[in-house]
């Protein structure tokens, strides 16, 4: 009987976390957390001084459903893409938008077309648009009035870590700004959402530029990157330059912008050389990362840590994500570097803003981070560096005396994940062709005149595992199928159980007695 229990009590456990991932795709166990979070209460406030306020934090985008070091004179820096399709500089500061905002491109849709702001997002898989009113957004996509968008019929949901949308799959013609002609691309009509869209933002939809294995409902939609290079002919590459470094994210002023450059790489937007490395699995944007350093102290983890569950490279994710480990140690080394007493854990948890007279900055207090990635040469690595001008973030200012900054540095239950806090200190380079992420300086990556972004390499890797990504959860569909297998299974399990506790309950001629029934082990 008490084998009996077990079992059931497994099953269930089963089913809850194959129901759980499924619909929101997260680990069983970032839902405890996660619930834990939400019955806290959080009062923003600020060290060192008086605020006097309120503080939105509600236009963070976490937007997450994860050879040889090369120079850029090789193969991929050209002025338009090896079959002459398109022109790179065509699309140079084809972006808009910032950290806090994300960063979106126009883009039209339909016959006759319709013009949306869409949100360039590296982790994510779905082309998706909104199809209904809403009240953070302007306009949106009218079915009704494109002649050529036709419905699929299927419905599709997609939950990111912050926000979710549930819609409609079909398809439709769309103009992509210097690219030649209409593409037909899978499109997911939002009907409706919940903390996806948010105040302030200038965006009607996402563009999701992983790769099939994130699609949802499931891999056969074909993402949008996908079908454009299979329509047009241009090489599996994009890159993406993010120019909002040191920039407020409550600023009124017109946003920083950027470029996505479809097919190839703009040589005007880097300075220096390019560095690569590996892409582990194609499903996100997954890379290796092998240790990281606080000013010039390395936090001597072992490498697995760094990379336990993922390490992704995501444009939509607003902050640095690291694992919960990690981010300690890094809050820990950069508390001891930067000789500031006054901070409370607040601060480091980003609840609580710091705030300067107005004309100080607090970046000569802090150390610079850096991230080591391994090498397309396995045996070798480079760095990539963040000056804390672009981990100490404008916010916001309070009655023109005081400037007040955030920690953009998070703690992630989901993996480690190099979002905007990082990507706009460089010019990153999506090589899908050869299976590997590629990161330059990017030229706009300066504040007050100084370069905040720095590359070097190359480093012997030799002190590290030679697979630091090895160990970690299996990849998010594969963890249904054996979800559901299980399921499969306990449904066996527990039929055999009713059809022996049957017999057993006839042979006692139905007596059921305190030892026999559930009553005794219920739970408490």
């Amino acid at each position: 009987m008490y084998l009996g229990l077990f079992v059931i009590l497994s099953c269930l456990l089963i089913i809850i976390f194959a129901m759980a991932y499924h619909k929101g795709s997260i680990p069983f166990g970032a839902l405890f957390i996660m619930l834990c979070f939400g019955m806290a209460k959080s009062h923003y406030t600020i060290p060192l001084k008086i605020f006097i306020g309120t503080f939105n934090s509600s236009l963070d985008l976490d937007l997450t459903p994860m050879k040889r070091i090369q120079a850029s004179g090789n193969g991929l820096s050209l002025a338009s893409d090896p079959a002459g399709i398109v022109n790179f500089l065509d699309m140079v500061n084809n972006l808009q938008g910032d950290s806090g905002r994300g960063y979106y491109m126009e883009m039209t849709l339909g016959t006759p077309g319709q013009k949306l702001n869409i949100l360039v997002d590296t982790g994510s898989s779905n082309f998706a648009v909104a199809a209904a009113a809403h009240p953070f957004i302007t306009h949106f996509f009218n079915t009704a009035l494109s002649s050529t968008y036709q419905s699929t019929g299927r419905s599709v949901a997609v939950k990111y870590t912050q926000g979710n949308w549930e819609g409609e799959l079909g398809t439709d013609r769309v103009l992509i700004p210097s690219i030649p002609g209409t593409t037909t691309i899978n499109i997911a009509t939002i009907l409706s959402s919940n903390g996806f869209f948010l105040p302030g933002v200038n965006w009607q939809g996402i563009l999701g530029l992983a790769y099939p294995l994130l699609a949802q409902p499931d891999s056969s939609v074909e993402p949008f990157f996908n079908s454009v290079v299979r329509q047009t002919g241009i090489p599996d590459v994009f890159s993406l330059q993010m120019c909002g470094a040191g920039l407020s994210a409550s600023t009124t002023a017109d946003p920083a912008g950027g470029s996505l450059v479809m097919g190839g790489v703009e040589p005007t937007l880097y300075s220096g050389s390019m560095w690569y490395t590996p892409i582990k699995e194609e499903w996100y944007y997954q890379v290796e990362v092998l240790k990281l350093e606080v000013g010039d102290q390395n936090l001597n983890l072992d490498c697995k840590e760094y990379n336990q569950d993922k390490a992704i490279v995501d444009s939509g994710t607003t902050l640095l994500r690291l694992p919960v480990n990690v981010f300690s140690a890094v809050v820990e080394a950069i508390s001891k570097a930067s000789l500031i007493q006054d901070f409370t854990s607040g601060f480091w948890g980003g609840t609580k803003l710091a705030c300067w007279l107005k004309g100080e900055t607090p970046w000569r207090f802090f150390p610079k981070l850096s991230i080591y990635l391994r090498a397309t040469n396995t045996s070798q690595s480079f760095k990539i560096s963040i000056l804390p001008q672009l981990y100490i973030q404008p916010i916001t200012d309070v009655g023109g005396s005081l400037n007040c900054f955030r920690f953009g540095i998070s703690s992630s239950a989901n993996g480690l994940v190099i979002g905007a806090t990082v990507m706009e200190g460089f010019y990153v380079i999506f090589d899908r062709a050869e299976k590997r992420v590629g990161f330059a300086v990017s030229r706009c990556a300066v504040n007050g005149g100084l370069a905040v972004s720095e590359i070097l390499g190359p480093f012997s890797s030799a002190d590290v595992a030679s697979d630091c990504a090895a160990g970690g959860l299996l990849k998010e569909p594969l963890l249904w199928v054996v979800s559901y297998a299980l399921m499969a299974v306990c449904a066996v399990v527990l039929l055999i159980l009713l059809l022996l506790l049957s017999c057993r309950h006839r042979d006692r001629s139905g007596e059921i007695t305190d030892e026999s029934s559930l009553v005794r082990h219920r739970i408490k």
